[in-house]
């Protein structure tokens, strides 16, 4: 912004300033409303910045959200989203807006072959007796009924192999390659890797970089009972969120919604940013990019000129996104009084029980598809009639239930691939340009695309912008410690 005064410019064109020197606290403009951007806002408002958190549409949560279904008129997540214990970021963020106690949580998991044949899966206790960790799930994989003697032989090995610290350090070969080398059986392979991958991280085995696997079958099978625990919200996704624009709002922030981001430009003379919206124009002493890959990419060419603005081109394109679909069913009757499945040797990978999980009416029953690109490519009545038949497989009385009401959402982007090699392509929470910073799940967090990975990368970027204002915050919740024996296994 040389040679001329864009002050002057916009106010000839009638365009209104937001200055942040009518405050003498630092202020931040946090682009993009996900879990990325609202645990960097939140974090930041309470250090005591300022905080605009600017959203392009009109509810919180990006793809963790929910919304009003007009076709069944019910409001429904875009995608059964799950957490575990391990996910000590995205918990931080939660406690942080006081919704700790909408998660519900399991040590169960209940896994269902055709016909109904089911094996649970869950740490072993007897009265006060625990098993140390990486034991304490050993007695429930051994009597899978679903796995056989040579499976969970096989298992047992790649497990030994995954505690050692070169499983997590080598991001060039990939799961499927890694699993042909440990001499992985047919059913191990497909009952639990296949099963597990796709379900945790939206991916197949043969494209995805073993560090991430490792760390996925580390943290949840491995170092505790605790990390492994499975949280589910009671209440629809953006019901999370009602607390985000109060506790910013108190702290004298606010929060747009439906506030398209077009462009920004940095002054030097002030050190301050100007944020062009479709509506307006904000001024903002830090800004954060918490916005998808794409929705980034969009943005770069109306950003100014800097040498390592390439680089991040350039990092962006190497990554790609990957499918997830749920079919939202509800019936006349209730099917099963389970809470939630896993289900074994088809396309449908979960069945969530709504009207248990959210004690929501109807007999609500929703299906996740994961890491299947050929299931998102049917057609809408397709791809309903085969969860319908697959469904019936595991619980019989759909064939006698009447169903009354069907959503099919399908997520083109719901996460970002992670294949090996994809280290290189993620950028950390500092960029090339003056007082700006990085967030996202796409980002560098030594995470897989997940909400954990969201809200570390905002709590990244939040402890990155604090330095670089000379007010350092700790925000950044560290993982969870291993416990029992994994203690000294772990590296």
């Amino acid at each position: 912004m040389r040679g001329w005064d864009w002050r002057d410019y916009l106010f000839d064109k009638g365009f209104s300033l937001i200055d942040s020197s009518q405050n003498s606290q630092k202020s931040v403009t946090v682009i993009g409303a996900g879990v990325a951007g609202m645990s960097a806002a939140c974090a930041l408002a309470e250090a005591g910045f300022r905080v605009q958190l600017v959203e392009r549409r009109g509810y919180l949560g990006g793809r963790a959200s929910s919304y009003l279904h007009p076709g069944v008129n019910e409001v429904i997540d875009n995608c059964q989203h799950v957490l575990f214990g391990c996910c000590t970021n995205l918990l931080g963020f939660y406690r942080r807006i006081g919704v700790s106690d909408r998660i519900h949580w399991t040590h169960e998991m209940t896994m269902i072959e055709p016909g109904g044949r089911r094996s649970r899966l869950e740490p072993f206790k007897l009265g006060p007796f625990r098993l140390p960790p990486p034991l304490h799930g050993a007695p429930s994989f051994l009597s899978a009924k679903s796995l056989s003697f040579a499976d969970k032989i096989s298992l047992g090995r790649a497990m030994r192999a995954m505690m050692r610290p070169a499983a997590l350090i080598d991001t060039r070969e990939s799961l499927g390659a890694w699993l042909k080398r440990h001499k992985q059986t047919e059913g191990a392979v497909n009952r639990f890797w296949r099963l597990v991958i796709a379900s945790a991280l939206n991916a197949e085995v043969d494209s995805i970089a073993v560090p991430y696997a490792a760390k996925v079958i580390r943290e949840l099978f491995l170092n505790s009972a605790e990390a492994g625990s499975m949280g589910m919200s009671t209440v629809p996704l953006s019901e999370l969120y009602t607390g985000v624009t109060p506790f910013i709002e108190q702290r004298g922030g606010r929060v747009l919604l439906n506030t398209l981001v077009e462009g920004a430009a940095w002054d030097e003379e002030t050190s301050q940013w100007l944020i062009c919206t479709r509506t307006g124009e904000l001024l903002s002493d830090y800004v954060i990019l918490a916005l998808p890959f794409e929705a980034t990419q969009k943005l770069l060419p109306h950003l100014p000129a800097e040498e390592g603005a390439e680089k991040l081109a350039r990092q962006i394109e190497r990554h790609e996104h990957w499918p997830i679909c749920s079919v939202h069913l509800w019936f006349d009757r209730e099917i099963t009084s389970l809470e939630h499945a896993v289900m074994l040797d088809r396309e449908i990978h979960w069945m969530y029980n709504q009207s248990k999980l959210q004690g929501r009416g109807g007999n609500y029953i929703e299906l996740v598809v994961s890491a299947t690109r050929s299931f998102a490519a049917l057609p809408r009545e397709a791809a309903i009639q085969q969860a319908l038949t697959e469904l019936a497989e595991f619980f019989p009385r759909v064939k006698e239930a009447k169903l009354e009401k069907v959503a099919l959402i399908k997520e083109v982007n719901a996460t970002f691939g992670i294949a090996p090699g994809i280290d290189s392509a993620r950028p950390g929470a500092a960029s090339s340009w003056p007082n700006l910073f990085l967030a996202g799940d796409w980002v560098q967090t030594g995470w897989p695309s997940t909400m954990e990975s969201a809200a570390r990368s905002g709590h990244l970027a939040a402890e990155a912008l604090g330095m670089a204002a000379g007010e350092p915050l700790r925000c950044f919740e560290p993982d969870l410690k291993p416990q029992g024996l994994m203690r000294w296994i772990s590296p």
